[in-house]
């Protein structure tokens, strides 16, 4: 019998839903629910198997037991083990009240302190009543990642009371982020105290990462992969943020070759391999060799070793995941990995060339700003128009050599597009037939990022 006064008593009735669909578990008349829109499985959830009525009150839902119920999909990876589809988004900031409220006794902090977490597997092939609920348990935040949660809600504060509100980006936080509302965000803006620049409607939400540590948590994945930079939740009391605990470790070693690094670690690396300056980033943050830096994989940090030519302009630009050109066409700005890469909080670890050597110059947390994000935005535009017209070569050479539309990097300052595959023949299916040549397929590519961008706006800012 469900308590809904009692957080034991509710997490105990959500778990009989383990292995369950909602179809099994709340019988035919939810057959006639009505819920259109993406959120629509919790709303489900919530009407057909908890008995109350969907709504967003600033009170978590089960208000007597102070718990919040959350649902999110999961996907499966090749081992089997479980991984989140998406970030968890919380509750809609409200931009004219949450500036005047204290962490302890925000509206945030009210409604999503204890989280009752329900997660199913998703299949675009089948109705959402069908989808398999796989993992339910309670959350409540540990100690070490409350203290990082609190700066994060802090920091998105303080930009609210600049004025900034239309400037927050996901990379200006660790675990929590400010995240935009799919497609509705492009229609939906919202008035802020201290400007008069409308702001995008942004929520709360867990990050991606985080959300997959949960997974692991209930899930009770083997986690020995994973080192933590801060053994001590209590250091973060006394320095502004984690980012200044990262970087004064690095500090000691500014000057030193790698192979000098290498000694004053007692290290002997391969220094051929592909994870060399991986390790070599570990040891100087304390952890072991091949270990994943757990605060950075719950922030979806991007750690980048960049190596600097003498004239400070990166030896290489910076790669992003390839793009299948079917994905990038149905896919909107708000939603597309693109973005979401752009909104990301990177760690720039770079090193120079000295004749021979590698010298480290310095490590650098860096988001990329606002207005530059909305500058690279054009090229992605490009690329979407291009593919959807099937535009996609411009001439063929007499050597073969086949030119496209593609966005070049004389044509933005930021990004540009170019081939990232192992051959010819790694290729993506093309949803329109190229004009010129009729092919149905196209070599791999992906969105750089321009060396002199890296060299102008974040090594030698």
């Amino acid at each position: 019998m469900l308590d809904i006064t009692s957080a034991g008593s509710i997490i105990d009735f959500a778990k009989l839903l383990k292995n369950q669909t909602l179809r099994q578990a709340c019988g035919s008349e939810i057959e006639k629910h009505g819920y259109k829109g993406k959120g629509n499985f919790g709303q489900i959830l919530e009407k057909f198997y908890f008995g109350y009525e969907p709504n967003s009150d600033a009170e978590p839902d089960f208000k007597e037991a102070g718990i919040e119920l959350k649902s999110s999909p999961l996907k499966t990876l090749k081992n089997g083990d479980f991984r989140s589809k998406e970030r968890l988004v919380l509750n809609i900031i409200n931009y004219l009240e949450v500036h005047k409220e204290e962490f302890e006794t925000s509206s945030f902090w009210k409604k999503n302190a204890h989280l009752l977490l329900v997660f199913y597997l998703h299949d675009k092939d089948l109705d959402l009543l069908d989808y398999l609920i796989k993992l339910i348990d309670g959350w409540q935040y540990p100690n070490e990642d409350l203290k990082i949660i609190k700066k994060d809600w802090e920091f998105i504060n303080q930009k609210i009371k600049k004025g900034k509100a239309h400037e927050l980006s996901e990379g200006d936080t660790f675990y929590l982020g400010a995240c935009t509302k799919g497609s509705t965000a492009l229609k939906s803006f919202r008035n802020q105290p201290f400007n008069e620049e409308q702001a995008k409607q942004r929520a709360y939400s867990l990050k991606q990462g985080y959300v997959n540590h949960i997974i692991a948590n209930i899930a009770q994945e083997e986690t020995a992969i994973y080192g933590k930079i801060i053994e001590q939740p209590e250091i973060l009391d006394l320095v502004q943020s984690i980012e200044d605990v990262v970087v004064s470790k690095f500090i000691p070693f500014y000057g030193k070759s790698a192979e000098q690094i290498e000694k004053v670690l007692g290290l002997d690396l391969n220094q051929k391999a592909k994870s060399y300056f991986a390790n070599l980033t570990n040891a100087i943050l304390g952890l072991k060799l091949g270990q994943k830096i757990e605060e950075f994989e719950k922030a979806d940090i991007q750690v980048k070793t960049i190596r600097l030519k003498e004239n400070n302009l990166p030896k290489e630009d910076i790669s992003f995941p390839t793009f299948e050109y079917k994905e990038l066409i149905e896919t909107d700005w708000e939603d597309c990995d693109f973005k979401n890469i752009l909104e990301s909080k990177f760690f720039f670890v770079f090193y120079q060339f000295e004749n021979e050597n590698l010298i480290l110059r310095k490590v650098k947390f860096w988001n990329m700003p606002h207005n530059d994000i909305l500058e690279a935005k054009n090229v992605w535009r490009e690329m979407v128009e291009t593919v959807s017209n099937g535009e996609i070569v411009k001439e063929v050479t007499d050597k073969g050599v086949r030119k496209t539309y593609f966005p070049k990097k004389t044509e933005n300052r930021i990004s540009h597009v170019r081939p990232h595959a192992r051959n010819a023949a790694d290729t993506y299916e093309l949803p329109i037939a190229d004009k010129l040549t009729g092919l149905t397929e196209y070599t791999k590519h992906c969105f750089w990022l321009n060396a002199s961008y890296v060299k102008e706006e974040i090594y030698l800012k």
